[in-house]
């Protein structure tokens, strides 16, 4: 069986895709639940960074950007050396669900990096999008 190239996660929230939206494609919104802040140019070909407290910091590449229903990027791949220029690619899609968001994360593009480093990455990015999204969640809920 070969190793899996696809992360998937689908979470329902109680808030409209525009509020969403905003918290995806904002460098306040990434920021605060993605990150301790951030910048984005919210375009294709634009670029975002996410920094966390510690020095931790993730580039992006916006690849996707159809408002208020597909917001999609490239980053780099935890354990390639920084130079790399592996990629795997996020996809955000929101769909409305009465009054709320159907938000579907897709992360592919593991089967390129080397088998060293493809579990930790895979596993690595399984947790973070588990962790990430009820971060999301949390910081649409208190706004």
């Amino acid at each position: 069986m070969a190793f899996p190239d696809r992360i998937e996660r689908v979470v329902e929230i109680a808030h409209p895709p525009v509020e969403v939206w905003a918290a995806l494609t904002t460098a306040e919104g990434l920021g605060t639940w993605f990150g301790n802040s951030a910048t984005i140019d919210l375009r294709p070909g634009g670029a975002a960074e996410l920094t966390w407290t510690g020095g931790h910091r993730a580039e992006l590449r916006i690849e996707r950007v159809e408002e208020p229903a597909v917001f999609g990027y490239t980053w780099h791949v935890d354990g390639l050396p920084d130079d790399d220029p592996r990629r795997t690619y996020v996809e955000f899609t929101l769909e409305p669900v009465g009054a709320g968001t159907r938000l579907t994360v897709v992360e592919t593009g593991f089967a390129q990096v080397p088998e060293d480093v493809r579990r930790k990455a895979f596993d690595g990015n399984t947790n973070g999008w588990a962790s990430e999204l009820g971060e999301l969640v949390d910081y649409l809920d208190a706004a």
